[in-house]
């Protein structure tokens, strides 16, 4: 059993579902003729893995980005150098720009991007091992992005480790 929560701009309402996320997003997209790219770093490609294994995916399915260096998110997705400095690889700002990035090279009509820290080492006090940052950019809005530590299902309510960033919760 998955919970999805709203997630603008693909517009999943929060509500217990009986299929994994990924089948669920490749209906959707099926359903409105639209195309979906993914921009991964600490997942290494795992998210497009799984969204590539839904039967059907291959007609909103365009590519999967793995940029896992700062020099790959720079060169391929367009992640400003400034932005990696001042932020981190690890942040909010980043996976907007991922995201974004990933959504323009692509052509798509939405990508997901994803970075953070898996370990088991590289974590911080600030950051520590398991936090993730996940965008999600449309032609129409600005990258949509959230804030995880330690990514987990959970009840039909707000896990008390989840954080409002621009009008979204992400929790996976």
């Amino acid at each position: 059993m998955y919970f999805v929560l709203w997630l603008s701009p693909l517009s999943l309402e929060f509500k217990e579902m009986p299929e994994a996320l990924e089948t669920k997003i490749v209906q959707l997209l099926s359903e409105r003729k639209q195309t979906l790219a993914v921009a991964e770093s600490c997942t290494g490609g795992y998210i497009s893995h799984r969204v590539t294994n839904v039967p059907g995916a291959s007609a909103v399915f365009t590519s999967g980005l793995v940029t896992y260096s700062n020099q790959a998110k720079e060169k391929f997705l367009g992640v400003s150098a400034r932005t990696l400095e001042g932020h981190g690889a690890v942040s909010e700002a980043v996976a907007r720009e991922m995201a974004e990035g990933a959504r323009r090279v692509s052509g798509t009509d939405y990508a997901i991007a994803v970075t953070g820290i898996a370990g088991p080492g590289g974590g911080t006090t600030e950051k520590p091992v398991g936090t993730v940052f996940i965008a999600v950019a449309s032609a129409k809005e600005r990258a949509c992005c959230g804030s995880l530590i330690r990514a987990s299902v959970w009840p039909s309510r707000k896990p008390p480790h989840a954080k409002p960033l621009s009008n979204c919760w992400i929790c996976c």
